[in-house]
C-alpha cells in the first residue's frame, strides 16, 4: 500500500524516515523550519502526517498545524522528550490542539545514522488505536525496519524520554572510566526510575522491558552515535553544560527532560536519585566525581523494583 506522506522536520531522524518511506515507494513531502516555507501546505494532499522535530518545537507547530488539520489524517509521532513548562508527552500536546487527531508514536533504538547507512532496526508503534497502529505496521515496515505494534502509547513515550537521561548518565561513567561494574549498576538502577515515572504517569510494564524502553537505552548509552551519551561524556571531561552542548553540536532532548522529569518528581514526590545527580551537573551545581560519591553513598535499602 503506497500512502503519500508528509515528514515535518528533515533533521536526522526525520531525513532517514523520509528515505526509508521512499524506498518503499511512498510518496514523501517534507518541510524543515531550516529551509522556510509553510507546513500547511503539506497537509491537503497528505494520508499521514509524520512529525518528526525536536520536542522544542512540537509546541508552536501544533498550534499552527491543528486549526488545519484534515478530518481522519493520522499523525505519527516520532519526537521525544517531556514538555518542560506542562510536563507532558509529545503526542500528548498534539492531543491538546487536535483532541480527535488519530495518533500513534514511534519509538524504539533507531539511532539515525546506522539505519541512514543501511543497518537494520526495529520499532515499536504505540497508539490506542490498534487497527490504525497495525495498518501502519504493514505500510511502512521494511527490510530495513522491523516494526512492532502496542497499546501503551504514554509508556512509550516516558520510556523513549528517560532513557535519554539515563544515557547522560552513561556517558559521564564511561568518560570517568568507571568500569563495566558501574555502568551495568547504572543501566539497572535506572531502568527503576524509568519504571517509576511510568507507572506513576499511567503507563504499563512491557514498554519499560520493550524497544522503547530497554532496547533504546542499551543503544543510546554504549554507542557514540547518541547525541546524549556524547553529551556525558564531555560533561565528564570537565565541559559546563553550555560547552558540552556546543560540542554535540545538536539537540540534547535529555537535557530537557531531565529538569521536566525533575519538576513532576518534586511535584509528586518520586525519589530518582540518577535524574537528580544529572539535574545538578547540567546546573553547574555538582561535579561529575562528586555526583558518583552521592549516588555511592546514599543510604543502603532493599533492592526495590517495579512492576514486580
Amino acid at each position: 500500500m503506497s500512502l503519500r506522506i508528509a515528514v515535518i522536520g528533515l533533521g536526522a531522524w526525520g531525513s532517514t524516515l523520509a528515505g526509508l518511506f521512499q524506498e518503499q515507494g511512498h510518496q514523501v513531502m517534507g518541510w524543515s523550519r531550516r529551509e522556510g516555507g509553510d507546513p500547511v501546505r503539506l497537509l491537503a494532499n497528505a494520508e499521514l502526517v509524520v512529525m518528526a522535530t525536536a520536542l522544542q518545537g512540537v509546541r508552536e507547530l501544533a498550534a499552527r498545524l491543528g486549526p488545519h488539520w484534515p478530518a481522519g489524517v493520522p499523525l505519527l509521532s516520532c519526537s521525544k522528550g517531556i514538555d518542560l513548562d506542562q510536563h507532558c508527552t509529545p503526542s500528548q500536546l498534539w492531543q491538546q490542539q487536535i483532541p480527535d487527531v488519530p495518533l500513534v508514536v514511534l519509538s524504539g533504538p533507531n539511532l539515525a545514522t546506522e539505519l541512514a547507512a543501511g543497518l537494520p532496526a526495529a520499532s515499536v508503534l504505540a497508539s490506542h488505536d490498534q487497527a490504525l497502529a497495525e495498518q501502519l505496521q504493514q505500510a511502512l515496515s521494511s527490510d530495513r525496519l522491523r516494526l512492532y505494534t502496542n497499546g501503551d502509547p504514554v509508556g512509550t513515550e516516558v520510556a523513549g524520554a528517560l532513557k535519554n537521561v539515563m544515557a547522560i548518565a552513561a556517558g559521564v561513567c564511561d568518560g570517568l572510566a568507571l568500569g563495566a561494574n558501574a555502568k551495568a549498576s547504572l543501566l539497572c538502577r535506572g531502568l527503576v526510575e524509568m519504571g517509576l515515572v511510568i507507572q506513576e504517569l499511567g503507563g504499563e510494564a512491557p514498554s519499560l522491558y520493550g524497544l522503547a524502553g530497554l532496547g533504546d537505552l542499551l543503544a543510546t548509552a554504549n554507542s557514540s552515535l547518541s547525541r546524549n551519551y556524547r553529551f556525558g561524556l564531555a560533561l565528564a571531561g570537565g565541559l559546563d553544560r553550555d560547552a558540552a552542548l556546543a560540542r554535540v553540536g545538536a539537540t540534547v532532548e535529555g537535557a530537557q527532560t531531565a529538569r521536566a522529569v525533575l519538576a513532576l518528581a518534586k511535584c509528586h514526590g518520586w525519589h530518582l536519585p540518577i535524574c537528580e545527580q544529572v539535574g545538578a551537573l547540567m546546573a553547574g551545581t555538582l561535579e561529575p566525581e562528586a555526583a558518583v560519591r552521592r549516588l555511592m553513598g546514599r543510604g543502603l535499602r532493599p533492592e526495590e523494583l517495579v512492576f514486580a
